[in-house]
């Protein structure tokens, strides 16, 4: 029951909460990607990480309902341990997205130009706030150790890859160019230092 408390927070505050602060401020929500192209790498990140939601809830629901844990994760000691990595990614999320600002945005407009953010959490990692949602993720599988709970976990790590490195960096390289570029020399993808980018030279006459 903690977990799925812990999960319909977390999706209320970093969703619900979040997109409503952001219409108060902005007069819009941050949502992009209403209309994506069935197919495109957009469209199958979207597909996935919703699908990772929806089984994340289930995972809670079917522990709830009698489906047993993995024997061999099946411990007290992991399931406290994933209560406070489970919290501590919804504090991250929230962190997180507060350091983003006016430019927090779920999915990529390919027309639009926001300020590229490069402090608070972005200052440790380039995706602070996907770094956080696996963090969570991960904290409830540990929480309610079954084989759904695993596919929500896995689910997550593929559609944030795919969101990331095919739809989300080759974006800010075109819309910020050379500032991406230093950026993302400067600073991890998921973690301080890991997933830096070399940085490119354009060639001098």
């Amino acid at each position: 029951m903690t977990a799925l408390l812990i999960y319909l927070i977390w999706a209320l505050l970093a969703f619900g909460l979040r997109s409503w602060v952001q219409w108060r401020r902005t007069g819009d929500t941050g949502f992009r990607g209403a209309h994506l192209r069935p197919g495109s790498v957009q469209w199958w990140a979207r597909i996935l990480f919703t699908g990772a939601l929806v089984i994340g809830a289930a995972g809670p629901v079917a522990a709830l309902a009698g489906l047993p844990s993995l024997g061999a994760l099946d411990r007290p000691a992991v399931q406290t341990t994933g209560t406070v990595v489970a919290l501590l990614g919804v504090a991250a999320t929230l962190a997180a997205q507060m350091s983003m600002g006016d430019s927090w945005r779920i999915g990529v407009d390919e027309a639009e130009r926001t300020a590229l953010v490069t402090t608070g959490a972005f200052a440790l990692a380039r995706n602070p706030i996907f770094t956080a949602m696996i963090i969570t993720a991960a904290g409830l599988a540990a929480m309610v150790p079954n084989p759904v709970t695993l596919l929500a976990l896995a689910l997550t790590v593929v559609a944030i890859e795919l969101q990331v490195r095919i739809v989300e960096e080759p974006y800010l390289r075109r819309t910020h160019g050379d500032a991406y570029e230093r950026y993302a020399a400067a600073v991890g993808r998921f973690l301080p230092g890991i997933g830096r980018h070399r940085r490119r030279h354009t060639p001098t006459a």
